[in-house]
């Protein structure tokens, strides 16, 4: 076993690199991450959440700052503890004061503070119950907030987020499950559910006695609010009027790991009856209720197709009269991601894949009409004003940063890391186009190395993408980015084959069941046309990598693509299609990808199973895996490498105990990159 202290001579300190060099891992797990952006209701600040890299600890911390937008060239100023970490922040009806979410020193549970946001005054908590707060949401008058809170479902009312251990079994360990999900994403299950309650804004200050517990308003309601493993408060909403609150959720019970059937439900904030289902026609995913600024109105999401979670999401108008819905964009082919409303009420704002970019869109509700607004790069986060927008957007070579989008035109307004970027040095994408599988256009980008030379040719890094209905976008990325390979010295190119998102929902649609025949041949074609285009790339000399469905893919061309390729690196990658079926937690995907179940539909699982192609491995590989990925479970990554190994193939397994489907913590992120680039060298050398 090559040991990890090898690559502990590369720790570094903050500010180590003040040479102008090229991009590299070490620069990418610094850069501080902007996020949620937040406009105060006179519109005169913006707070936002940054989150700091805190190498020698490894791990990020998370602080609210807030940018005075009256002021020109203010800066941004901090307005949490620097030694907490809080996340979250979301303004006062009256504009005073910024709660947030943060877990205080000696404090065992995560709460919501308040802070006077223009005093700095010392933070008060909200929350006094021993509870964790997943995520919470202010009502328009500021008098009351929806929270949500993981409990045992049988005595949620009572706020139960602990049990006591039976008598005599104080020691055992063991759990007994009777359904799915058995573990999630990351963690096992515990049996709790992320359940929505009310409250208070503010917690009565003074006197003695108990403050009453928060009200349950999804009584009888077996899911999550919001769904796990990545919902938020974009999953809830109350109404204009705060009387009434929207939320989404799929209900559980034993059929939640094959179901996608999510719907939209309404139930009084005063908890007075039980929550009502306003979507239950569609048995389909409906989720992300925004209610319209007179109340009239309900805007969702919903999707057509039962058990797909990549179909097309629509935006839907229900008039909450009559219950009557329509579609506003049935002619918009792309899928619609959480809305928010302009200040007229007359728009939708919307953000989505869209040709290589996640853009945002306006979307005219009387007509339909989307009109791309902020595109060339990827927007993660919005904050709508009476007279302007706040853009959270970030690109190849740029990490987030607040943009003020006012009259057509886009002006950043924060530049979190000006210093750290000074001194380092970028390659440019070229996207490309050229004729994939049915003769359809397929779209790419290819990346040449920093400081490339003219005439010169340089070795490849063939990146495949993870979804795989997903896409490569023009992003900052901090795990799969293309500038950590061009600063390692590769050209990179990456394909959106069949399956990618932005191209419409029938190029999405293309992969399901044809997993390893559509998007190959995109991926031949596409290497093709950028070796012909880019005389820079060295196709005697490259290397195939990909992660997730980019990992199965890497499996897959190991048996029936093998002879560009010098290397290949694979990351939690789908090695046997069967027992994939058995071990992963969402079957719904497995179940739609694959046409059925693999007992009904063995076939289907057969096809394109990258275990019936080992006898033709023959290129060495790199694997790496991760114990707490239970999406695509370790056991993938270990036959793979036991492949490896048996047929005497050059083969290395990377694996994190403590990671999931991603290597997130920064330490673990700059071996990963130093372990794969390592890889990539050793087989492309000249």
């Amino acid at each position: 076993m090559k040991s990890a202290l090898f690559f502990c001579a590369l720790a570094f300190a903050p500010g180590a690199f003040a040479a102008s060099h090229p991009f590299d891992v070490h620069d990418l797990v610094m850069m501080n991450r902007v996020s949620d952006p937040r406009l105060s209701p006179d519109g005169e600040h913006v707070a936002f959440q940054m989150r700091e890299t805190d190498y020698a600890e490894n791990k990020g911390v998370n602080g609210i700052w807030m940018l005075d937008l009256s002021a020109q060239g203010a800066k941004p100023v901090r307005l949490t503890d620097k030694d907490i970490s809080a996340s979250s922040p979301r303004w006062s009806a009256d504009g005073k004061s910024v709660y947030y979410l943060a877990q205080a020193k000696g404090d065992a549970y995560t709460r919501v503070w308040r802070m006077v946001a223009i005093s700095g005054a010392k933070p008060e908590s909200e929350t006094p119950w021993p509870a964790d707060i997943n995520t919470f949401k202010l009502s328009p008058d500021g008098a009351t907030m929806l929270l949500s809170i993981d409990v045992f479902e049988d005595c949620a009312e009572h706020l139960c987020t602990k049990r006591p251990p039976q008598a005599g079994l104080e020691k055992t360990t063991g759990r007994i499950y009777d359904r799915l999900f058995v573990r999630h994403w990351d963690v096992w299950s515990d049996r709790r559910r992320s359940q929505l309650y009310i409250a208070p804004a503010s917690t009565p200050r003074g006197g003695k006695g108990m403050v009453a517990l928060p009200r349950l308003l999804s009584k009888g309601i077996d899911g999550d609010i919001p769904s796990k493993p990545f919902g938020d408060d974009t999953e809830f909403a109350f109404a204009p009027d705060g009387k009434t609150v929207y939320f989404d959720v799929r209900i559980a019970g034993r059929s939640e790991p094959w179901s996608t059937n999510f719907d939209v439900y309404s139930v009084p904030a005063d908890g007075s009856s039980a929550p009502k289902n306003l979507t239950a026609a569609n048995l389909a995913w409906d989720a992300y209720p925004r209610p319209s600024r007179d109340g009239k109105t309900l805007y969702y999401l919903a999707m057509k197709m039962p058990g797909f979670e990549a179909d097309r999401f629509g935006i839907m108008a229900m008039d909450l009269a009559t219950g009557a819905v329509h579609e506003v964009d049935p002619h918009w082919d792309r899928s619609a991601g959480p809305l928010q409303l302009s200040a007229d009420g007359k728009t939708l704002y919307t953000m989505v894949d869209d040709n290589g970019d996640h853009a945002l869109f306006g979307v005219d509700i009387a007509s339909g009409k989307a009109t791309r607004l902020v595109g060339d790069g990827t927007v993660t986060g919005l904050a709508v004003g009476a007279k302007d927008l706040i853009v959270a957007r970030e690109d190849f070579s740029h990490p987030v940063d607040l943009y003020r989008y006012a009259d057509g035109k886009l002006a950043q307004i924060t530049d979190v890391n000006a210093a750290r970027l000074a001194d380092v040095r970028f390659s440019k994408a070229t996207w490309f186009t050229f004729k994939g599988w049915n003769g359809d256009t397929v779209h790419g980008y290819a990346m040449p190395p920093v400081d490339a030379k003219p005439g010169q040719k340089y070795p490849v890094a063939f990146l495949i993408h993870g979804g795989p209905q997903g896409a490569w976008t023009n992003e900052f990325h901090y795990r799969w980015t293309p500038e950590t390979y061009a600063g390692a010295g590769f050209g990179v190119v990456a394909i959106n084959f069949h399956g990618s998102t932005g191209y419409g929902q029938a190029f999405t649609d293309a992969i399901s069941r044809h997993w390893g025949d559509r998007p190959l041949e995109d991926l031949q074609k596409g290497y093709a046309a950028a070796l012909k285009e880019f005389p820079y790339l060295d196709g005697s000399r490259a290397c195939a990598l990909g992660a997730s469905y980019g990992g199965y893919m890497t499996y897959w061309i190991a048996g029936v693509w093998n002879k560009p390729w010098k290397c290949l690196v694979d990351h939690d990658g789908v090695f046997d299609t069967r027992m994939m079926y058995y071990a992963t937690e969402e079957l719904w995907f497995e179940e739609h990808e694959n046409g059925g179940t693999q007992y009904d539909v063995p076939a289907n699982y057969e096809k394109f199973n990258p275990l019936n192609h080992v006898k033709d491995w023959r290129v060495p590989m790199l694997v790496v895996h991760s114990s707490h990925d239970y999406r695509i479970p370790i056991d993938q990554g270990l036959g793979a490498f036991t492949a490896l190994q048996r047929r005497g193939i050059p083969s290395e397994f990377l694996t994190f105990p403590d990671e999931s489907h991603f290597v997130q913590k920064p330490q673990n992120s700059v071996l990963w990159h130093d372990t794969v680039n390592a890889w990539l060298r050793k087989w492309t050398a000249q």
